[in-house]
C-alpha cells in the first residue's frame, strides 16, 4: 500500500512537472511571437524570392519589374560569386577574421565590466549607465552620422598629425618591443588586432555588460557566504560560483555578438553586396553572395553553439 501511494505520489509530481515546463514554453513562445508574426508577414517572402534570384538569370523589365529565368548551370550565379568575383572571398575571409577576434574580446570585456559594475561601490547606477551609452551611440543613426562626418574627420587628421610631428609611433613602437622580447608574430598581430578594434569592441559591447550584469544579480548571496564558511577564496569563489552560474549567459552573448558584428554598417562584404547589386545591377550574383554570406553565418552560430553548449556542461 505505502508503495502504490509513493508511486502515486511520484506520478503526480513527474504530472506538475510537465505541466510547469509546458507553461513556460507555452510562456516563451508568447514572448517571440511578434517577431514569428513579423518574420511570416515581412521577412519570409523577400527570402524566398532572394533565394529564386540566386539560382536564376535575373534581368529589368522597364514598366514590369523583374524578369527571372533557371540559370544552366542552376550554380553559375553562386560560381560567378566565389570563382569570379575578385574581391568577395578576400573580403569574407578578412571580415570572418574579424569576427572572431572582436568575439572573443567583446565577451571578455563584457564579463570583466559586469563582473565590476556588479560589485558595491559609490555611483554605481551612473556607472551602468555610462556603459549602456555604446547601445545609444551604435543605433544605426550615428555610425552613419559619424562616418559622414567633417568634424570627425578633422579630429582624426589633427590625431595622426599630432602622432606624425611627435615621431613617435605607439602601436609601431610596442609591436617592437614584443618582436624583440621574443613573442611570437602571430600572437602580437591579434593583439593590435585588438587594439586598433577596441573603439568597435566597446561600441558593441552594452548590451552583452547588460545579459552578464542580469546574471550575475541572480546568483544568491547565500552561496557566497557559505564559500567564505568554508574558506574559499574570492578566485575560488569566481571559479566555482560566478562563472558556471554565469556561463549559460555566454552562449546567448555569444550568438549576438556573432550577428551584430555581421550586420554591421562598416562590413566589407555587405559593401560589395551593395555595390555589384546597385553599380552592377547584377541581382542574381548578388543574392548569392547574400545567400554564401548568410550560411557563413549560420555555421558560425552553430559550431559556437555546439561548443559553448559542451563548455558550460562541464563547467557546471
Amino acid at each position: 500500500m505505502n508503495d502504490l501511494t509513493t508511486g502515486s505520489r511520484k506520478a503526480v509530481k513527474k504530472r506538475k512537472q510537465i505541466t510547469m515546463a509546458q507553461r513556460r514554453a507555452r510562456t516563451g513562445y508568447m514572448f517571440i511571437l511578434p517577431f514569428i508574426l513579423g518574420f511570416l508577414l515581412f521577412m519570409a517572402r523577400p527570402m524566398i524570392q532572394s533565394l529564386i534570384m540566386s539560382l536564376s538569370s535575373v534581368s529589368m523589365v522597364p514598366g514590369k519589374g523583374f524578369a527571372m529565368n533557371w540559370m544552366n548551370p542552376l550554380l553559375d550565379n553562386y560560381h560567378n560569386a566565389v570563382g569570379v568575383d575578385p574581391y568577395y572571398n578576400q573580403y569574407l575571409l578578412d571580415e570572418i577574421s574579424r569576427m572572431l577576434i572582436n568575439t572573443i574580446a567583446t565577451l571578455v570585456l563584457s564579463f570583466v565590466i559586469a563582473v565590476i559594475l556588479n560589485q558595491e561601490f559609490k555611483g554605481r547606477t551612473l556607472a551602468r549607465a555610462i556603459f549602456f551609452l555604446p547601445v545609444i551611440l551604435s543605433s544605426g543613426v550615428l555610425p552613419g552620422i559619424e562616418s559622414q562626418n567633417e568634424f570627425y574627420d578633422m579630429m582624426a587628421g589633427v590625431a595622426q598629425s599630432v602622432e606624425g610631428a611627435a615621431g613617435v609611433n605607439i602601436s609601431a613602437s610596442l609591436q617592437d618591443l614584443l618582436q624583440v622580447s621574443g613573442v611570437g608574430s602571430g600572437v602580437f598581430d591579434v593583439v593590435f588586432q585588438m587594439i586598433d578594434a577596441i573603439y568597435d569592441i566597446i561600441m558593441a559591447s552594452g548590451i552583452q555588460i547588460i545579459i552578464f550584469l542580469t546574471g550575475l544579480q541572480a546568483i544568491s548571496p547565500s552561496l557566497y557566504e557559505a564559500a567564505d564558511v568554508e574558506g574559499c577564496t574570492a578566485w575560488e569563489s569566481f571559479w566555482k560560483i560566478t562563472f558556471p552560474m554565469v556561463s549559460p549567459l555566454l552562449l546567448v552573448n555569444c550568438i549576438y555578438t556573432i550577428i551584430d558584428f555581421f550586420t554591421k554598417n562598416d562590413n566589407r562584404v555587405m559593401m560589395r553586396i551593395q555595390e555589384v547589386m546597385y553599380s552592377n545591377s547584377n541581382f542574381g550574383v548578388a543574392s548569392a553572395m547574400s545567400w554564401i554570406y548568410f550560411g557563413v553565418a549560420l555555421l558560425f552560430v552553430l559550431i559556437s553553439s555546439f561548443i559553448i553548449s559542451r563548455a558550460v556542461k562541464s563547467a557546471q
